[in-house]
C-alpha cells in the first residue's frame, strides 16, 4: 500500500522578532561563557562543511576522528524509516508497538507506556523535535525486530553509504562505548537524507507538534536563528559534548555543516553559523552580515585555547536574558552539582550548570541550576523531569525568580 503524504504537522508561527531574539540570546550566551571558547579547540572537537549537491568539502577539522554521535544517531534511524516508507514496507499510519524495553529508555522521551501504540508519523515527529529515545527505540524494534538487530542493520547500511567510521548499536544514541561516527560520515548521511528523501526531509523543519495535549518544541534553535536553515538534528551526552548537523540553503546553494564536541548549545550554534557563513562565502553566495564577533571561532577549531573577548554589554545582556531551571537546594556544593548534572542528562537540553550559594538562616545551601536555555527549553526540561518525579522550577529572566513549577 502506498505511503500517504505527510500531514498533521503542527506549525506554530514564530514571529520574526522572536527569531531574532533567539539568535541574539545564543550569541550573547556564547560571549558570556569564556570556557566555551576553549571547547571549540578541545580534543573531542570535529567539524566539516560540504556542498550538498556535489559533496565537495569546503572546511574540515578532524573530520574522520571517531566521536560519540549522541542523538545524531537518530538521523540513521530516520534514514532507515524513510527507506521503509519509500519501499512501502510501512506507511505513516503503521502502528508502532511500545515494548517495555522502549518505554524504559532514559530521557529525553515522550513517556510512552508499554503495551500502547503510536503511528510511524508520530514516532518520526517525536524524534525530530523532542529527540525522544523511547520513540526511537520503538521505531527500531518495528524495523529490525529488536533494537540490537536494528543496530546491526544501521551499521551495515551506513557502511554501504560510505560511512566507513560508523558503528551503531542502538536507535537513539544513548551512551554506549561501541557507538561511534565521524563528522564526515554524518555529513554523508545528512546529504543522503536531503537528496534521497526530499518529501520526508521536511520533517526536520517541524518547529513543534502536539503529543497528548502537550506542545513539543524542536530542540534545534538554528531553525529560528540562522536564515536558510531547514534541519537537521541536535545531540548531547556528557561523553560527546554538544553536537549539531545543519543544512541551510541560500541563493540556490545548499550546504551541510557538522559540529561535534562543542562546549555549550550557544557555542555550538554560533560556531555552526560561522562555518556556514564561511562556506557560503567560498561559494560566492552573499551572506547576511550581523554585528557579531564570530571571527576567530573557525580558527579556534584548530587550537586548544583562544583569547576570550570582553564585550561587557553583551555579557550583562546574556546574564539578564537567559532562562534556566532549578532542581533543588542541597547542603553541599558537590551534592548540588551532582543533582544538576543528573537533571541535565535527564532533560537532554544541554544547558550550563550553575551552582548558586544562598544563606538560609545560619546555614549555607547550594541551589542546583541549569542556565542558558530558551523559555521553551526550560519548560520542556521541567516537563521531562516531572516524569521522573524530580523537582523542577523554571527560572525567568532577568531576576531568575521562580516562574512556575
Amino acid at each position: 500500500m502506498a505511503a500517504k503524504p505527510l500531514r498533521r504537522f503542527v506549525f506554530l508561527r514564530w514571529a520574526p522578532a522572536r527569531a531574532a531574539l533567539l539568535a541574539i540570546l545564543s550569541i550573547a550566551a556564547l560571549l558570556a561563557a569564556p570556557e566555551a571558547y576553549a571547547q571549540v579547540g578541545s580534543a573531542r572537537y570535529s567539524s566539516i562543511v560540504i556542498d550538498a549537491t556535489t559533496g565537495e568539502v569546503l572546511e574540515s577539522a578532524n573530520p574522520d576522528a571517531p566521536r560519540h554521535p549522541a542523538s545524531l544517531t537518530k538521523m540513521m534511524t530516520l534514514f532507515m524509516a524513510f527507506e521503509a516508507l519509500r519501499d512501502r514496507r510501512i506507511t505513516l499510519d503503521t502502528l508502532v508497538p511500545i515494548s517495555a524495553h522502549a518505554a524504559s529508555q532514559e530521557p529525553s522521551k515522550l513517556g510512552l507506556v508499554p503495551g500502547t501504540r503510536m503511528t510511524v508519523d508520530q514516532a518520526i515527529l517525536g524524534l525530530v523535535t523532542k529527540s525522544a529515545n523511547d520513540a526511537a527505540s520503538a521505531l527500531g524494534e518495528l524495523l529490525g525486530g529488536s533494537e540490537d538487530r536494528f543496530g546491526q542493520m544501521m551499521t551495515l547500511r551506513a557502511r554501504a553509504l560510505g560511512m566507513s567510521h560508523t558503528s551503531l548499536v542502538n536507535a537513539s544514541g544513548l551512551p554506549d562505548p561501541d557507538q561511534w561516527a565521524s563528522a564526515r560520515d554524518l555529513a554523508i548521511l545528512a546529504r543522503h537524507l536531503v537528496n534521497d528523501f526530499p518529501v520526508y526531509y521536511r520533517y526536520f523543519s517541524t518547529p513543534s507538534f502536539v503529543w497528548q495535549r502537550r506542545v513539543i518544541f524542536n530542540h534545534d534553535r538554528m531553525l529560528q536563528s540562522y536564515p536558510g536553515a531547514d534541519g537537521l538534528k541536535t545531540g548531547y551526552t556528557d561523553a560527546s559534548g554538544h553536537n549539531l548537523v545543519t543544512s541551510a540553503v541560500r541563493g540556490g546553494v545548499r550546504l551541510i555543516g557538522v559540529v561535534l564536541g562543542a562546549g555549550s548549545n550557544a557555542e555550538r550554534d554560533i560556531h555552526m553559523a560561522a562555518l556556514l557563513n564561511q562556506g557560503f562565502g567560498q561559494m560566492d553566495v552573499p551572506v547576511e552580515r550581523r554585528p557579531t564577533q564570530t571571527a576567530g571561532l573557525i580558527a579556534a577549531a584548530h587550537a586548544a585555547t583562544v583569547e576570550t573577548p570582553k564585550p561587557a554589554k553583551l555579557r550583562v545582556a546574556a546574564v539578564a536574558s537567559a532562562w534556566g531551571i532549578q532542581v533543588g537546594s542541597y547542603p553541599t556544593e558537590r551534592a548540588a552539582r551532582d543533582a544538576a548534572a543528573t537533571a541535565r542528562r535527564v532533560a537532554d537540553d544541554g544547558g550550563e550548570l550553575r551552582i548558586e550559594a544562598a544563606r538560609v538562616g545560619r546555614k549555607t545551601v547550594w541551589r542546583a541550576q541549569i542556565m542558558g536555555l530558551t523559555a521553551a527549553d526550560a519548560q520542556d526540561a521541567c516537563a521531562s523531569l516531572a516524569h521522573r518525579k524530580t523537582p523542577c522550577a523554571v527560572l525567568r529572566p532577568p531576576s531568575r525568580q521562580v516562574a512556575s513549577r
